[in-house]
């Protein structure tokens, strides 16, 4: 038996970082798990941008409001869930997911926690569990599943690898060359494709 563990952002939905630098009109906030590897030093970085900046969660919470899924995403994930099971893992937070999932018809998303101070100022972020992602495909292999994961960051390299097949959807060529291991998809017909023929 099969299970497929998504990341979110990137494969389905539009970074939310990035959408917060071009609204905010903050560059520095673009910057990703693509380019900085280190995800506590990138977001000890937002914090402190957020901070100077004066921006709240509730700031953040309606703009993520208004951002789209990618086009096509809806449509793979419902063809996924009607011949596989599917778990999205991802490095963001439940405070910041809540109207993707909404879109997205609230499929199992495993994901961290913010902490929020009484201005309403994230002051903090809360890990589930470190290497979540990865040790969420360790234990699914525990249970005898086969796991397809599907990312496009340094921060699903770990889950690619200890996962049986890994993909990567549309990732930045500095990933794309530091990992050719991993076969590099940009539409959801050609990873469509590839999931079937595995589940055959």
């Amino acid at each position: 038996m099969y299970v497929i563990c998504l990341d979110l952002e990137g494969v389905l939905t539009p970074e939310i970082w990035e959408e917060v630098a071009a609204t905010s009109g903050i560059e520095k906030l673009k910057l990703t798990t693509r380019d900085i590897p280190d995800y506590d030093v990138l977001m000890k970085q937002r914090l402190d941008i957020l901070k100077k900046n004066n921006i709240t969660l509730n700031d953040i919470q309606e703009i993520i409001e208004r951002i789209e899924l990618l086009p096509g995403a809806l449509d793979f994930l419902e063809w996924l869930r009607t011949n596989v099971q599917v778990i999205i893992a991802t490095g963001s937070f439940l405070e910041f997911i809540q109207p993707l999932a909404k879109k997205l018809g609230y499929p199992l998303i495993f994901c961290h926690n913010l902490e929020v101070n009484e201005s309403g100022m994230i002051a903090n972020y809360r890990l589930r569990l470190k290497n979540m992602k990865k040790k969420t495909v360790k234990a699914l292999k525990k249970l005898n599943y086969n796991v397809i994961a599907v990312g496009d960051s340094y921060n699903d390299i770990k889950m690619l690898k200890e996962a049986h097949f890994g993909f990567l959807f549309r990732p930045s060529d500095k990933v794309k060359g530091e990992f050719p291991q991993f076969p590099v998809v940009t539409e959801y017909s050609e990873l469509r494709n590839l999931i079937s023929n595995i589940l055959k």
